[in-house]
């Protein structure tokens, strides 16, 4: 047995999580692809397998709306120093009608990190009934966002947002004139192959089979455990597909798209435009450690001690992560679902690091590289689903 699988099942006893995913490509070879433990506490306690389907969360960012952006700018349909008023005029008599794209993607436009808006948008804990019902939520959605206080002057620091995805995914759907889940599934999934990496929700998601689906939390507000339906409360209200949350899918899936990025950090013009891609994983300030759509190491960081500057990555709240480091050729999925049968578990954070630097010990070797600034991903405060 590995000492990495044995890692992933040291944290099952331990109570991590109930069970998890992962998978790990070494210079273009997967050198593990494993499933420990189980679905969840009985009668969800059937063992995961490789092909398990997980609520990815807040990896919903940049597999989903930040790709989406990235085709969007590379087909010269939208611009990253776009104002948000150019596509969303609910904001133009707000403060944030100034507020560009790229400052959504960095997390520095002065939005709040999150709000309750579901509380509003669905008080029968119902998601919409049609297309038209979800309209009027998401225009709701943008009259509450124009409301909001500024946080900080954009620009001036970061923020970890929500709220900001929330308004790129409306973005989207604008300017490519169809719903989220749509466009990323004609223009990024198919082209690609990736067959179990959807939206789960609303009459453009793919259905996938429950009993592939692992349960994340039992959920006081909708009263129920969640299964097959998105976790995040804003993304349940908007129809389960929203720019910050709702993307479900396996390992195999993650790491299709995670190849496909790194082939474009590498330079290999393919479905992603290489300049725009090592411009969206790059650091866009001395004071934060996000690019556009992805965070990069820092310290303390998920990725642990031993990733290199050039990384780039995400952490889902359910419990879920993806880092590629292109100086080794590294990619890292993991997927679990901590927060069964509750969110107040968080013992993956220390979790994450070490697993990272055991596998990079494993399949890199070497001290790694020294990290420095902070991860502003995963706090208490972080409500992504």
């Amino acid at each position: 047995m590995s000492s990495i699988l044995h890692g992933f099942q040291q944290a099952v006893h331990e109570k991590v999580f109930p069970g998890a995913v992962a998978l790990v490509r070494s210079r273009g070879h997967v050198v593990f692809h494993e499933a420990v433990g189980t679905r969840g506490a009985p009668p969800d306690d059937q063992p995961v397998c490789r092909e398990s389907i997980y609520d990815l969360a807040s990896l919903t960012k940049p597999l989903a709306t930040s790709t989406a952006v990235l085709c969007l700018v590379q087909d010269a349909c939208l611009h990253l120093d776009q104002p948000v008023s150019r596509w969303v005029e609910e904001l133009r008599d707000s403060p944030f009608a100034g507020v560009v794209l790229r400052q959504l993607l960095s997390h520095c436009a002065g939005l709040p990190a999150w709000r309750p808006y579901y509380e509003q948008l669905a008080p029968s804990g119902l998601p919409p009934c049609n297309e038209e019902e979800r309209g009027q939520r998401v225009r709701a959605l943008l009259q509450a966002i124009a409301c909001e206080p500024v946080e900080y002057q954009p620009g001036s620091q970061s923020l970890y947002s929500d709220v900001g995805f929330m308004l790129l995914g409306v973005i989207v759907e604008r300017c490519a004139g169809m719903p989220l889940a749509a466009y990323c599934q004609r223009k990024i999934y198919e082209p690609l192959g990736i067959s179990s990496l959807a939206f789960i929700g609303g009459d453009d998601a793919e259905t996938e089979d429950p009993a592939e689906i692992v349960p994340t939390e039992w959920d006081r507000w909708r009263n129920r455990l969640l299964r097959g339906e998105v976790h995040d409360e804003n993304a349940y209200a908007l129809g389960g597909s929203a720019g910050h949350a709702g993307l479900f899918g396996t390992a195999h899936a993650v790491g299709q798209l995670s190849a496909a990025w790194l082939q474009a950090v590498q330079g290999r013009d393919g479905l992603l435009s290489a300049a725009l891609a090592k411009r969206f994983t790059h650091r866009q300030s001395e004071t934060s450690s996000w690019g556009l759509g992805w965070d990069t190491p820092s310290a303390p960081s998920s990725s642990g001690t031993k990733f290199s500057s050039r990384a780039f990555g995400h952490v889902g709240f359910t419990g879920t992560s993806l880092w590629i480091d292109p100086s080794c050729e590294l990619e890292v999925v993991i997927l679990s679902n901590r927060v069964h049968p509750t969110r107040a578990n968080t013992a993956i954070q220390a979790f994450r690091p070490k697993i990272h630097d055991a596998i990079y010990q494993e399949w890199v070797g070497g001290d790694g590289a020294a990290n420095d600034g902070r991860n502003p991903i995963e706090t208490e405060t972080d409500q992504s689903g």
